[in-house]
């Protein structure tokens, strides 16, 4: 008997749509690290979850998670996603434009994140979604504490880097920042509840107390 893979199951349980085929196939040709289907999935979710109206997404690629973020969000909601490079913002545009996506549901900011971010509102902001550079990690946490409010979700998406961050004889900068990025939240009960699920390449999930 031929076994399925529940993890391949449950990356393929809800299809993307048109607009998210789309948007992934262009940051294919870019070599984008976008949302997998089944974190993508689970960020509608949890944005559903929370009611979310203002969400912070670091890293917008293609635009694919960004689609699935506003899919779970209120439909006054505004998404500020940042990037730091010029061919993401572009594409993710396209992306949006093609969705129908009101052009004041979405801040688009192309800059440095830590430039950007540490310029957010306090506690204003039910959702964070970090998909940049993770050598950035141990900082943005911190503003992702300061910019959330009490209740709100840190998301850490491809948590696993590739199959590295468990592996600990892995010691490049990227899979070092995953790895500290895990033990900085989890030991840091007094701020934040942590738990990480195998979905996609793994997402690492915090809520702030």
């Amino acid at each position: 008997m031929i076994r399925i893979d529940p993890h391949s199951f449950s990356e393929n349980f809800i299809s993307e749509d048109f607009f998210k085929s789309q948007a992934r196939a262009r940051g294919l040709e870019l070599g984008v690290n976008d949302s997998t289907p089944g974190a993508g999935a689970f960020l509608r979710f949890l944005a559903f979850s929370l009611q979310a109206q203002s969400v912070v997404e670091v890293g917008t690629g293609s635009g694919v998670g960004s689609l699935w973020i506003l899919d779970g969000m209120r439909s006054t909601g505004t998404l500020t996603s940042i990037d730091d490079e010029m061919e993401h913002t572009q594409i993710a545009k396209l992306a949006f434009a093609e969705a129908d996506i009101a052009q004041t549901r979405v801040r688009l900011i192309t800059n440095s994140v830590i430039d950007v971010i540490s310029k957010l509102t306090d506690t204003a902001y039910d959702m964070v979604v970090l998909r940049h550079n993770p050598e950035d990690l141990s900082f943005v946490i911190g503003e992702s504490l300061r910019i959330l409010r009490s209740g709100g979700v840190l998301v850490i998406d491809n948590y696993f880097g590739g199959g590295k961050t468990p592996d600990a004889a892995q010691r490049d900068p990227r899979t070092v920042a995953l790895r500290d990025a895990g033990k900085i939240i989890k030991n840091d009960t007094e701020h934040w509840v942590s738990s990480m699920l195998p979905v996609g390449d793994g997402l690492l999930l915090a809520t702030k107390l």
